[in-house]
C-alpha cells in the first residue's frame, strides 16, 4: 500500500503538515498537490490550531516538480493545469496559494533541498526556517521554463525586483545562508524546526483572531493602492473589537496577567 503523499500530524495547537515522499527527495506529484490542498482544508476548519508547520520527510524539503511521473499521465496534468472558474487558479497554484489564504500563520522549515515547486511552497509560507546549508533554487529555468505554482507573487514581495529575476532567470543555487541575506529566508539555524517551533510559542501568547487578522490585512494591502488599505484595516478592526479574544487581551493586560485565549473565533 503506498503511504500518504502528505501526512498530517496535530501536537497541541500546532500542525505539522510533512511531505512524504522521502526516497524521491519530496518530488512533486499531482497527488502530492492533492494531498497538499486537503491538509490546508482540513485544517481550515480547526479553530484550535495556532500555527502550521510545513516540512519534508527525508533528506530535503523538497526537490521541485517530479516530472517523469507526472507526465505519465499526460491528461491529469492538461485537467490539473486549466483554472477553477471560481477561485482562479489551477490544481499546482492551487496546492501552494491555499497556505497563504490559511488563517493561521505558516512557517516552511527546510533542509536539504529547496528547488522549483518546494521555493514556492516555501515562499507561499508567511516565515521560512532553513538550516545554513540548505539549497534554494527557483529550478524552472534549468528547464527553459517559468515558475508556475504562485510562487512569483509571493517572491516579488520577499526579495528586490533584480534579486527575482536573476534567481528566476537563472535558477542558480544559493545557500540558505545566502538565501537569509537575499531576504528570500526568515532565519537560518542549525535546527530549523526548534527555532520554528520557538517562535509558535510567541504567536501563541497574542490572540488567534488578530493574528489571523493581521495576516489577511498585510497579504491584502501589500502594493495596493492606500485608499483600499485604509478600507480593509478599518473593516478588520472593527471587527477586532468587537471579538472575545481582543477582550480577553484586553483584561488580561489591565490586570497584568497572561491572556488565556479561546478558539479563533473570527471568520476570514
Amino acid at each position: 500500500m503506498t503511504s500518504p503523499r502528505v501526512l498530517v500530524e496535530i501536537d497541541g495547537a500546532v500542525a505539522h503538515v510533512i511531505l512524504n515522499r522521502p526516497d524521491k527527495l519530496n518530488g512533486v506529484d499531482l497527488e502530492m498537490l492533492r494531498g497538499l490542498v486537503a491538509a490546508a482544508t482540513s485544517l481550515r476548519r480547526n479553530r484550535e490550531i495556532r500555527a502550521v508547520i510545513l516540512r519534508g520527510n527525508g533528506d530535503a524539503f523538497c526537490a521541485g516538480l517530479d516530472f517523469a511521473s507526472v507526465m505519465e499521465r499526460p491528461a491529469g496534468v492538461v485537467r490539473s493545469f486549466l483554472p477553477s472558474p471560481l477561485r482562479g487558479t489551477n490544481l499546482f497554484q492551487r496546492a501552494h496559494w491555499v497556505w497563504r489564504e490559511l488563517p493561521v500563520p505558516v512557517l516552511a522549515v527546510v533542509h536539504g533541498r529547496c528547488y522549483g515547486a518546494g521555493l514556492q511552497l516555501a515562499a507561499a509560507a508567511d516565515f521560512r526556517y532553513s538550516t545554513p546549508d540548505c539549497e534554494w533554487s527557483v529550478l524552472e529555468a534549468k528547464w527553459g521554463l517559468v515558475p508556475d505554482m504562485a510562487g512569483t507573487v509571493p517572491l516579488g514581495e520577499l526579495v528586490a525586483p533584480d534579486v527575482a529575476k536573476r534567481l528566476t532567470m537563472t535558477g542558480e543555487i544559493v545557500s540558505g545562508t545566502r538565501a537569509r541575506e537575499l531576504g528570500l529566508v526568515s532565519e537560518v539555524d542549525e535546527n530549523p524546526l526548534a527555532a520554528a517551533l520557538s517562535f509558535v510559542d510567541v504567536l501563541a501568547t497574542r490572540s488567534p483572531d488578530s493574528v489571523a487578522a493581521s495576516k489577511k490585512l498585510l497579504n491584502e494591502t501589500r502594493g495596493g493602492r492606500p485608499r483600499r488599505a485604509f478600507r480593509i484595516e478599518r473593516r478588520l478592526q472593527f471587527a477586532m473589537l468587537r471579538s472575545a479574544n481582543a477582550k480577553i487581551a484586553r483584561t488580561a493586560n489591565f490586570a497584568k496577567r497572561d491572556p488565556e485565549f479561546g478558539p479563533r473565533k473570527w471568520r476570514r
